[in-house]
Parts: structure tokens; sequence; C-alpha cells
């Protein structure tokens, strides 16, 4: 398998400032959804967000894949990507160290 990074950020960056319309809402639920069920999969190996809400906020997610064609099939199916709420570039990546054991929790984290 190969190794994917792709970087997501808001086509409409109000959307982290001033709150996100109804749509947008829905969108980054079901992207969400996604990104869980492809954890779960074991395709998605680390997904994650700036916890800034500026114009240079982004996020992204780090998976694998068989081929550059089947990246670009994850991305795409991205609901976020696919409703237009988020804009994505997709990389090859190679992680090339991984601390073993880690215990850090999204829920340990805070804004700044």
């Amino acid at each position: 398998m190969l190794q994917f990074i792709y970087r997501i950020q808001p086509t409409r960056p109000e959307m982290l400032a001033e709150g996100p319309t109804a749509a947008e809402e829905s969108a980054v639920g079901e992207h969400f959804a996604y990104l869980e069920k492809l954890t779960k999969s074991g395709i998605v190996l680390l997904a994650g967000r700036t916890l800034t809400s500026d114009a240079l906020t982004f996020g992204i997610v780090v998976f694998a894949a068989e081929s550059g064609v089947e990246a670009e099939k994850v991305v795409r199916r991205d609901p976020a990507v696919e409703k237009g709420v988020m804009k994505a570039e997709l990389f090859p990546f190679r992680v090339a160290l991984l601390a073993q054991g880690w215990t850090g929790s999204p829920q340990s984290q805070t804004k700044p």
C-alpha cells in the first residue's frame, strides 16, 4: 500500500469564524463520518485540523491506497469535497517516523 496526504481548506473561510450554514454543517458532519469509517477500516492513518479560524486554517488526512487513482477516489468521495464545502490537494506521502504506543487524545487538546 502507498501512502498519501490530502490537505483540505474551507471554500468559505467565514464558515469557521462566523459559523457554518446548515448545508456546510451537514457536509462537515458527513465528512467526519466518512473519515471515521475509513479510519476504522484501516485506510485513514491520521486526520485532524488546525485549531485556528482564519483563512490559513486547514486539515490533513494521511491515508493508504493501492494507487494514485485510488487515492484520488478517496479524496473525491469525501462529502465535504464532493459538496464543495472544502477544497482538497492530494500529495504522495510517506510516514518516516511514528511514535509507538502514542496515547495522545483529541479530547486533551484545547484551543490556543
